[in-house]
């Protein structure tokens, strides 16, 4: 039997304007259907657009280009069978938690006996009785959440959109009221037909979904899709799940075009969005990825538990380690090149001429600054002007991050300085004059 679509998307793009009033293409060509009864998980790193889509299914924000339905009829704006699970919980602090739940049923005019009545059955479902007359800051982050969802559910949505509703508590709150999600659905205790979930927790995905949908970055858009078979509940130890996380591993791990081409001599792309983490962190992983139990090669999985950091901080680092030719990865684990060996056992010195050989040779922007800086007269440049040809590729605060970055590792490779004070990129050799 054939599933009837809930949501669908058709080639739907969505830009937003920079500060100088460029647009930036976040979404382009997305095509996408949450069907009845399943669970859906989005995942896709920086820049993909995983948000901006939900906010678009919702009716919060139009798209620019293309076709959206819900029962295959358009949205113009705000659906009523469809709700949403924000990751900050949005709970108004000068409300009871029975106040809050209420509020959207109070926005559908729904009489006050009702909404009370209703209010209280959905505070019961998801494990706050009694807490109805209680502030927010007098709960914890795992029951704020609690509060978010049931103010959802109250609405009886046919729809429901979790945008990472469980990255902000720790690892076992969320863990569990993720589980206590998936009892109310598999139970059909909610009367919700379709959810789907934006994450960044690759173990999540596995462990919820039917579907993962992978989303490639600037401009987001549909790079894969993995099925899932498996019942739930799931086991996260088990071989099929394990494997499972190993394949989407490989599959975010994968390289974009874009960033294959970032280092070719031939491409020099300028715009290309610098992987966002720091000296400090590529360095610990590399010490991580080389000491005894991994000795040179990890399953992704693992080296992140025992590097005590999230996907989303590991991804960048990941990026560049590839990106300077310092390990490979490849379906979902990630080894250390001989170049990544060497680094490793270097002392501080070579390791820093090894990283500004690597940077000159991979990352086009700062071979960019060199050059530019060899051939002014006084060796020196304003940050001002990268900033300028940064923003024809991108807004202004990612320019500025990227800038930043490429100063960070550009002064750590010992590639050229940067004074703080004045704004300026100069010559290493200028600076030890």
């Amino acid at each position: 039997m054939t599933q009837k679509n809930l949501i669908d998307l058709q080639n739907v793009a969505k830009s937003f304007k920079a500060a100088d009033g460029t647009a930036r293409l976040v979404l382009d060509k997305v095509n996408f259907q949450l069907k009845e009864g399943e669970i859906v998980a989005l995942l896709g790193k920086s820049g993909s657009g995983k948000s901006t889509m939900l906010r678009i299914m919702a009716g919060l924000i139009p798209a620019d280009h293309g076709d959206m339905t819900y029962r295959d009829k358009t949205i113009f704006g705000p659906v009523a069978g469809i709700a949403m699970v924000f990751q900050s919980f949005a709970l108004f602090p000068w409300l009871t938690v029975q106040q809050n739940v209420e509020l959207g049923l109070e926005a559908q005019g729904v009489p006050a006996a009702e909404r009370e009545r209703r209010a209280d059955e959905v505070l019961e479902l998801i494990g706050l009785a009694g807490f109805g007359g209680a502030l927010p800051r007098e709960l914890s982050g795992g029951m704020k959440q609690r509060v978010g969802i049931a103010r959802a559910l109250v609405t009886n949505p046919d729809v429901l959109l979790m945008d990472e509703a469980f990255s902000a508590l720790d690892v076992l709150t969320g863990e569990t009221l993720r589980n206590d999600m998936l009892e109310l659905w598999e139970e059909s205790r909610i009367p919700t037909k379709g959810i789907l979930v934006v994450s960044h927790n690759i173990e999540e995905a596995v462990m919820m979904a039917d579907r993962i949908i992978i989303l490639d970055s600037d401009p987001g858009r549909v790079r894969c899709e993995v099925k899932i078979d498996l019942p739930r509940p799931r086991d996260v130890e088990s071989v099929e799940v394990r494997a499972l996380i190993d394949e989407v591993y490989g599959l975010m791990t994968m390289r974009h075009p874009q960033e294959a081409n970032a280092g070719d001599s031939a491409t020099h792309h300028l715009g290309y969005r610098l992987p966002d983490t720091d000296i400090s962190r590529i360095e610990g992983v590399l010490d991580l990825l080389a000491d005894t139990p991994f000795n040179g090669r990890a399953d992704l999985p693992q080296l992140a538990e025992e590097a005590e950091l999230s996907d989303e901080e590991l991804f960048p680092t990941y990026e560049a380690l590839g990106l300077l030719g310092l390990a490979v990865i490849e379906k979902g684990d990630i080894s250390l090149t001989n170049l990544g060996q060497r680094y490793v056992e270097a002392d501080q010195a070579n390791k820093q001429e090894l990283f500004g050989q690597q940077l000159l040779t991979h990352v086009p922007l700062a071979a960019h600054i060199r050059r530019n800086l060899e051939t002014e007269a006084n060796g020196s440049l304003p940050e001002a002007r990268l900033l300028e040809l940064l923003e024809e590729f991108m807004k202004e605060d990612e320019a500025k991050r990227v800038l930043e970055i490429a100063i960070e590792w550009g002064r750590y490779g010992e590639v050229y300085e940067y004074d703080y004070h004045t704004g300026r990129l100069t010559l290493p050799e200028l600076e030890e004059n």
